[in-house]
């Protein structure tokens, strides 16, 4: 149940002078896409070039996030939507606080990605990592579809549960035509272009 004793409390520093004094615009880069489609590889590249760079940046990986935020959570449909719930909010939080989150989660349903629009308004920028489930599981770096295939985890995503590919994402990528280097080309010049104040 809701407390209903409870009110907003606004910052004295507006997130705009946040921006400002960092040199770049916040906002959410929501990586959606199926496991192994390379979300966490180019989430943390690209954390990594960009922070060489002076950038105020962070991930939020699906992995780390369900060891504390969201221990509590399995892999229904309705804890998912709360994971992401809760992810949403705390990029929302990481924005505002003048930093370029970039998130690394299947969040396969899009009515869930779209809660998550709705929470961060005009921070949030969605990238479809648009790798064929074929080439996702051909990688499998982790083992996850051969086990799902096996029967061994169940609403495995790709294999026993849906993903809903995003309908217009502000980004997409196919990392199975593209090395590493070319995907982060590509995040590159989208975050000059949208977060680069210079």
């Amino acid at each position: 149940m809701r407390s209903s004793n409870i009110r907003y409390t606004e910052h004295f520093v507006a997130t705009a002078d946040r921006c400002q004094a960092n040199g770049h615009r916040s906002g959410i880069l929501w990586f959606t896409g199926l496991s192994a489609s390379g979300k966490t590889t180019l989430a943390f590249e690209l954390e990594r070039i960009l922070f060489q760079k002076g950038w105020r940046t962070f991930v939020l990986d699906g992995d780390n996030v369900r060891h504390g935020l969201c221990a509590d959570l399995g892999f229904s449909a309705a804890d998912r939507a709360e994971n992401i719930r809760r992810i949403g909010e705390v990029a929302k939080l990481f924005a505002e606080s003048g930093c370029l989150v970039i998130t690394a989660f299947i969040s396969p349903y899009r009515a869930d990605r779209d809660r998550v629009r709705t929470i961060a308004g005009d921070l949030f920028h969605e990238v479809h990592i648009a790798t064929p489930l074929e080439v996702c599981e051909r990688r499998d770096p982790k083992g996850l579809y051969g086990k799902a295939r096996r029967g061994e985890i169940e609403g495995f995503t790709g294999i026993s549960a849906p993903y809903e590919s995003p309908d217009a994402p502000e980004l997409q990528l196919d990392t199975s035509g593209l090395t590493v280097a070319e995907g982060l080309g590509r995040l590159l010049e989208y975050v000059d272009l949208k977060f680069n104040i210079g």
